[in-house]
């Protein structure tokens, strides 16, 4: 969860890093900031501490290998220093299954000329 304004940093980032995969959508919430009014600089709106404040939530799929890289560059892209930059949530994926194909489990993960597509080119140039 981070700041709707980050995204696109956020995305290019992590595009950038190699991941491919992810899926974004905005959802609402309250937080550590709920008792605090905050402008919000990406719509110019203050919000109390009742008011449900707009957050972008970036889903991404990703090898148990690459998850400190991962967070360490939604960190990077997403952090302000304020109360508000959001939170990433880890947790296992039980299986994964490409419809089109039905592969399943790290085939059906895997991204082509994602990151370690990137590994490979790099190792053989």
């Amino acid at each position: 969860m981070i700041r709707p304004w980050r995204q696109k940093d956020v995305v290019r980032s992590l595009s950038d890093a190699g991941i491919r995969g992810m899926t974004t959508w905005g959802v609402k919430g309250v937080g550590s900031q709920g008792g605090q009014t905050e402008l919000e600089r990406f719509q110019g709106k203050e919000y109390g501490d009742t008011d449900l404040v707009d957050k972008t939530c970036i889903s991404v799929v990703i090898a148990r290998d690459q998850v400190d890289r991962v967070c360490s560059t939604i960190i990077d892209a997403a952090e302000t220093g304020e109360v508000g930059d959001g939170k990433i949530f880890i947790y296992p994926i039980a299986d994964v299954i490409r419809i089109r194909t039905k592969e399943r489990g790290a085939v059906a993960e895997r991204m082509e000329g994602g990151f370690y597509d990137q590994q490979q080119a790099m190792r053989t140039s």
